[in-house]
């Protein structure tokens, strides 16, 4: 293997800098890990994780065809969770803790969580809420897409989304179905979370994480590295993002680009 050049170490130096920068900021952290379709039966099998033990969830994302909001930086969601209800977020990243303002910092709605995977991290603030009107109504155009969430996240919703699109405005993009599994491995000490995303094309993305607090991030990331690789789950495959696929899935189906169900 070829030695690191000065200006790669100067690199991985400066993500560093900043990915500590960042967790000194974030309220918790989240260390993701996806397993490529090659891998996900093994690491399922390695895990002994059992499907029927998992909570199903229905994902919807708001945007535009174009994703114009995504390309802003911002997320919109609206979940149904059984045994749960639903729940939506509005979520900006990246951000720097630091230039948040006040008001929004301060929130009992709102949060920091730094999400690190082997391929690096990104910073996202998250303002969460309780739908005034159930998810199923409103994707089914019963009700206002703005009644799933609160003045609070209306309004950071406004602050941020490009001008000239509404909340009420967007096309609705999902569902996509989730099996998520919360289990303890005796031999790790903590919790880990399996969840298993199912897309429209039969394609799936099996994401390993689990959240800890930023002062013990770089610990928990070496011990659950180690007990994951003493399993024998992959570790170095390439990493894929839930969101994003879903989001650029859905807005090809919007803009014709793509069969239903394709």
């Amino acid at each position: 293997m070829a030695a690191p050049t000065k200006e790669r170490l100067a690199r991985s130096n400066a993500d560093l800098q900043e990915l500590i920068a960042l967790i000194g900021g974030a309220d918790s952290v989240e260390l993701k890990l996806t397993l490529p379709d090659s891998d996900q039966r093994s690491t399922i099998t390695a895990l002994a994780l059992d499907p029927l033990d998992a909570q199903i969830r229905q994902v919807y994302f708001l945007d535009t065809p174009e994703l114009t909001l995504s390309e802003h930086g911002v997320v919109v969601r609206a979940r149904r969770v059984q045994r749960k209800g639903d729940d939506s977020v509005v979520k900006l990243r990246p951000v720097v803790p630091g230039d948040l303002p006040d008001d929004i910092r301060s929130s009992a709605a709102f949060g920091v969580e730094v999400d690190a995977s082997p391929e690096g991290f990104v910073c996202s603030g998250s303002m969460k809420g309780v739908p005034g009107s159930s998810v199923r109504e409103a994707v089914g155009s019963k009700q206002p897409l703005r009644k799933l969430f609160s003045k609070e996240q209306r309004a950071f919703f406004a602050e941020h989304a490009p001008d000239g699109v509404e909340i009420d405005d967007l096309s609705v993009l999902g569902p996509i179905f989730v099996l998520k599994l919360k289990y303890t491995p005796e031999e790790l000490g903590r919790r880990l979370v399996a969840e298993v995303w199912l897309y429209p094309d039969d394609t799936r993305i099996l994401e390993l994480s689990t959240k800890c607090a930023p002062s013990e991030a770089f610990q928990i990331a070496a011990e659950t590295r180690a007990y994951l690789a003493g399993r024998g789950v992959n570790l170095e495959g390439e990493q894929q993002t839930k969101t994003k696929t879903a989001l650029e899935y859905f807005a090809r189906q919007l803009r014709g680009d793509e069969p239903k169900g394709r």
